[in-house]
């Protein structure tokens, strides 16, 4: 159950910079190298915020937690007004297959930052996960800011 993403017309600040091509993020207030991940990245980031609803105050993009011993990047965090993950959303380039492997990256990561959605996404389509009875089922659409039970982040 894959779902088509419709992006906002607003999209990603774009410019030269020393012959390269750079990509503005909104999360981290700087300007980045363009590649095919950090291209899906800024564009979902710019869906969380202006298609969600999500505040830009509670996202963060590209930080390092810990899975165990191992330290690992999340791409995008989006929280609960408690500070609790709420989604985490895995980013793959878009021809990326969007598989076993990736949704197995995304289960580990969250064994640390618990959060109760997960989405992968190669920036065409995406996949959604709700924590749910101790497991994660596969749900039909990403859920906005508006759905964000307020009272119980968990």
């Amino acid at each position: 159950m894959m779902i088509k993403v419709s992006y906002p017309s607003q999209k990603p600040s774009l410019k030269v910079e020393n012959g390269k091509e750079v990509i503005f993020c909104i999360a981290r207030k700087r300007w980045l190298l363009v590649t095919p991940e950090e291209w899906v990245r800024q564009n979902f980031l710019l869906y969380l915020v202006n298609v969600l609803g999500f505040p830009l105050s509670l996202i963060a993009v590209e930080k390092q937690f810990n899975v165990g011993e191992m330290k690992k990047r999340f791409d995008i965090v989006a929280y609960h007004s408690s500070g609790a993950p709420y989604i985490v959303v895995e980013c793959k380039e878009m021809d990326t297959a969007l598989t076993e492997v990736v949704l197995q990256q995304i289960l580990r990561y969250n064994i640390s930052l618990r959060a109760n959605f997960l989405v992968i996404t190669n920036g065409l389509y995406c996949a959604a996960f709700k924590h749910q009875d101790s497991l994660f089922e596969m749900i039909s659409e990403i859920p906005s800011y508006t759905h964000v039970d307020k009272k119980n982040p968990a």
